[in-house]
């Protein structure tokens, strides 16, 4: 069992739980954010429902909370987010929705964190931005805008702290294999998209002591997408 406390934001969905599993079976300590409440929690997780990130309180309250129950918190893992597909003259515009899920939550979740980060010998930060983000297309706008705030948000948030033990890198995937999507894309081959557990294990890496030296990069993860 390691002292290492990781900290996971959205950590119900599809690449948050897989987060959250790979961290156990690693030996590592886990709380875990969440917007909603109800949720059948892993053994030995310390769960905080009912969080909205995108209210700069709320992510101080719970990210405190996690540090008090724990002790330290040594990574924050920002996978809170959500996705939209709509084009840009759709009669109720998702920009808003978008910078608040994506950006704000990993903002608010970042600076609530920073405090225990600093004091961790290996502090980190690892982001979910989207190769999608890199060259958008139609009917991406919103969400392709938002994940390259998260982007720019990472590679500032790494040149501020790297005087600190904290680094701080994203993770762009391409398709998320998951329920939702192979619904939403039925004629598509999913064996060419990211299993969920195979992101973890790169978060999971960039969240450990051996990627010290790995800071502001922004790492794709496409599969054969």
């Amino acid at each position: 069992m390691s002292d290492r406390v990781i900290l996971v934001t959205g950590g119900h969905g599809a690449l948050g739980s897989a987060v959250i599993q790979a961290a156990l079976a690693d030996g590592l300590k886990v709380a875990s954010i969440d917007h909603g409440r109800s949720h059948d929690a892993a053994d030995g997780v310390l769960q905080l429902g009912g969080v909205d990130l995108t209210d700069p309180a709320e992510a101080q309250q719970a990210v405190a909370a996690a540090a008090d129950h724990f002790g330290r918190i040594d990574a924050l893992l920002n996978i809170a987010g959500g996705f939209v597909w709509q084009t840009t003259d759709d009669a109720a515009p998702a920009w808003e929705k978008m910078f608040a899920l994506n950006l704000s939550t990993a903002l608010n979740a970042s600076r609530a964190a920073l405090p225990w980060l600093k004091a961790s010998e290996e502090g980190r930060i690892v982001n979910v931005g989207a190769n999608a983000a890199l060259k958008s297309a139609a009917g991406m706008g919103a969400y392709a805008a938002s994940k390259s705030g998260v982007h720019r948000l990472t590679e500032s948030l790494a040149e501020e702290l790297k005087s600190t033990s904290v680094t701080v890198n994203a993770v762009l995937p391409s398709i998320l294999d998951t329920e939702q999507n192979r619904k939403d894309m039925p004629d598509a081959d999913p064996s060419r998209w990211v299993a969920p557990a195979d992101l973890a294990r790169v978060i999971l890496f960039l969240a450990s002591p051996e990627a010290r030296a790995i800071t502001g990069a922004l790492v794709p993860v496409t599969g054969k997408v």
